[in-house]
């Protein structure tokens, strides 16, 4: 079900001035920049800014998994008694994102991304 840690997302008060921060630490520019969203490819791994719109978002970020089929893992949680937090959402290019809650109340945050790379940086 699923396929190993793919992206880590930061909510943020200030997308440009975080953008230009972890550009600087990194000392690359992100490989995708929207007004909702930036990306960055750490080694492999997503690195997300969000704006931060949601009081929900947990502070420190929040990790997803990858899948294959986002769809049928969210059958799958839900049926092993996880609880929807935010449903399966198209955030754009074909990328598919949802977050449900263990039965102990923990975030878990599920991606189907067809662009992942494993081992790619920049």
């Amino acid at each position: 079900m699923f396929l190993g840690l793919r992206s880590h997302i930061v909510a943020t008060p200030d997308l440009n001035a975080t953008k230009d921060w972890y550009s600087e630490v990194l000392g690359y520019r992100p490989y995708f920049e929207e007004p909702f969203y930036v990306g960055f490819n750490v080694g492999g791994f997503e690195l997300g800014l969000l704006p931060n719109q949601d009081e929900d978002y947990p502070t420190g970020g929040e990790t997803y998994w990858g899948v294959a089929d986002i769809n049928r893992t969210w059958e799958q949680l839900i049926a092993h008694g996880a609880r929807p937090a935010h449903e399966i959402t198209d955030v754009g290019e074909g990328i598919l994102m949802a977050v449900v809650r263990d039965p102990a109340g923990n975030r878990i945050g599920i991606i189907e991304n067809p662009h992942f790379e494993p081992g790619k940086a920049g």
